[in-house]
């Protein structure tokens, strides 16, 4: 087995890395061998990656991506000086390129409102898509989060939701009333559509666990419907879900532990996001911060 082969293996079976993630780190270390010439991984040194590293920049990549790369590249050295005998890692010691942080996209309160706030309807699907982007707004959850949940992970007594996050770590969140009167108003249209033994809480018209895609457009289909005027992605409930928590709260701690962010240096965007609004607020209202027109 190759050593790319093996470094693959250990994301998926040690680290319990997605299928995707993976097959991303397939890409980027192919990409590397491609750039470099074809010349073997084990033979590389710390100029050829300075090389690899220039061409991507030529290529008018972003620096998100080149950085993405490089962090691939070391992640694979490290693993082949410890398990594969390689004598040290190239990519120590360098830098990717700095890139300014992009903010989310967020949505307003007003604008959650307007989404959500739609018209009774007896359509199942309706009833379905109501409960699951009220949880996402209500519980914070990602994407795969959301399609991944079985109908045992919410406990519609207790008001809380089972989540199985990034490498398989669960997390325990609270779920809204409005969400938990969705869901409840969802599984008796549910059950006809169920075929076989699906444990899926959220099931498509043929029974089967909804896909992240449909998730997807069934969201930009309610905003287009609710005249936002603006594409929706399931993410964007998640960034208004923690901005608006935070912004009410103060509590950065709580606001990571219920994203199940492994790091507070990543739920700092969202305070940056608050400032942004108070700094909105403030030159609208400021009779010192206006511009003279």
């Amino acid at each position: 087995m190759s050593a790319v082969a093996q470094y693959l293996q250990h994301l998926a079976a040690e680290r319990r890395l997605s299928s995707h993630t993976v097959a991303a780190y397939e890409r980027d270390l192919a990409n590397l061998t491609r750039l470099a010439a074809g010349k073997p991984l084990a033979e590389l040194d710390v100029t050829d990656i300075r090389g690899a590293i220039v061409k991507l920049r030529s290529q008018n990549l972003a620096s998100t991506s080149v950085a993405r790369q490089l962090s691939s590249w070391r992640g694979f050295y490290t693993f082949a000086c410890r398990r594969l005998g390689y004598a040290s890692n190239p990519c120590l010691g360098l830098r990717p390129p700095k890139a300014a942080k992009a903010l989310p996209d967020i949505l307003s309160p007003d604008t959650c409102t307007q989404l959500l706030d739609r018209a009774a309807d007896a359509d199942a699907l309706v009833a379905r898509d109501r409960a699951m982007f009220e949880l996402f707004y209500s519980s914070g959850l990602r994407l795969s989060e959301l399609v991944g949940l079985d109908l045992n992970d919410v406990n519609l007594q207790s008001g809380e939701a089972q989540v199985t996050g990034k490498g398989r770590k669960t997390r325990i969140v609270p779920v809204g009333k409005a969400a938990l009167d969705a869901i409840a108003a969802w599984l008796p249209q549910r059950q006809p559509l169920v075929r076989g033994n699906t444990a899926a809480l959220f099931i498509s018209q043929r029974g089967s666990r909804l896909t992240p895609r449909s998730v997807q457009l069934r969201l930009n289909r309610w905003a287009l419907q609710a005249g936002l005027g603006q594409h929706v992605h399931p993410h964007m409930l998640r960034h208004a879900f923690a901005t608006h928590v935070l912004q009410s709260s103060g509590d950065l701690r709580a606001v990571q532990e219920m994203l199940g962010h492994a790091s507070i240096s990543t739920t700092q965007i969202y305070t940056h996001l608050d400032w942004q609004h108070l700094a909105k607020v403030y030159d609208q209202a400021h009779p010192r911060a206006r511009k003279k027109s």
